[in-house]
């Protein structure tokens, strides 16, 4: 038998029990032969063409998934809305850090550091501070007697001697020059130099940036003058200290000399450099 779309379904009466015929009381009963086709049973049993509910099961579902899409847009619109409220960052003017600076001192003009008087500070120095704080310069320099060369000339006997001639060592020009000026390596000079060596001799060799502190400073000098100076210790001269003087590159300051007797010349390294002086 050919059945077209929309045909009924023959469906055979055959006797059925009570309960089934009540249970199977309008229900739609799909129809293999036409998609959009359907059998109902009515209540007496008779089955009637009908439609399936498929549109009403589509719609339902589609609402469901488009009811749960809104309501997640929705939930990640109000969040970023949220956090932003609760966590708004301005940007800056200009991008950066601004990192402030603590000039000591005040003032614009530097303050000149007190010359010590030689005379009366190395007598009471501490020559055993002094060799500690010598051994920021063991890397470059050999301070024993007959010693070699190493990255910095050996320095015994540098108190008292003439800068730039320690044998073997190639010094510089600028520590050449330096002992061309300075006769020999005395107490101020190496004070001075030993503060920042690249500035006192612009163009030495040495790149230690110095001791900062006066104290470390005159205590180096007096172990340097232990390990084979050869210059006096000049007379207390407390005169000489009173006034604040900062000497010039290669020059002693004013009022000073008599304090430091003989300047050090560039040639030899200072005791309390890291780095060769030349």
């Amino acid at each position: 038998m050919n059945l077209g779309r929309g045909a009924i379904c023959p469906v055979a009466r055959a006797p059925v029990a009570c309960k089934r015929r009540q249970r199977n009381k309008g229900r739609r009963i799909s129809c293999p032969w036409g998609p959009h086709s359907a059998l109902q049973v009515l209540g007496d049993g008779a089955v009637v063409p009908g439609k399936i509910g498929f549109g009403t099961m589509s719609n339902l579902t589609f609402n469901k998934i488009a009811g749960a899409g809104l309501a997640t847009a929705l939930a990640i619109v109000g969040l970023r809305e949220i956090t932003t409220g609760l966590f708004n960052v301005e940007a800056p003017e200009k991008p950066g850090y601004l990192i402030e600076a603590t000039v000591e001192g005040g003032g614009d003009a530097p303050v000149a550091e007190v010359i010590p008087d030689f005379g009366t500070v190395l007598p009471v120095a501490d020559v055993k501070a002094g060799e500690a704080v010598f051994a920021k310069c063991q890397a470059c320099h050999n301070i024993a007697n007959g010693g070699a060369n190493g990255t910095g000339p050996n320095l015994w006997g540098v108190v008292g001697m003439k800068p730039g001639v320690h044998a073997g060592f190639a010094y510089s020009t600028a520590m050449i020059e330096f002992g061309a000026k300075q006769p020999v390596w005395d107490d101020l000079h190496l004070y001075e130099y030993l503060r920042a060596p690249q500035k006192y001799i612009p163009g030495t060799k040495m790149s230690f940036v110095g001791l900062k502190k006066s104290e470390d400073r005159v205590n180096i000098i007096a172990y340097l003058r232990a390990q084979g100076g050869t210059l006096p210790l000049p007379a207390p001269n407390p005169a000489a200290a009173a006034a604040p003087a900062v000497p010039t590159e290669g020059a002693a300051p004013a009022g000073a000399a008599s304090a430091a007797g003989a300047v050090p010349a560039a040639g030899a390294a200072p005791a309390a450099a890291t780095k060769p002086a030349a």
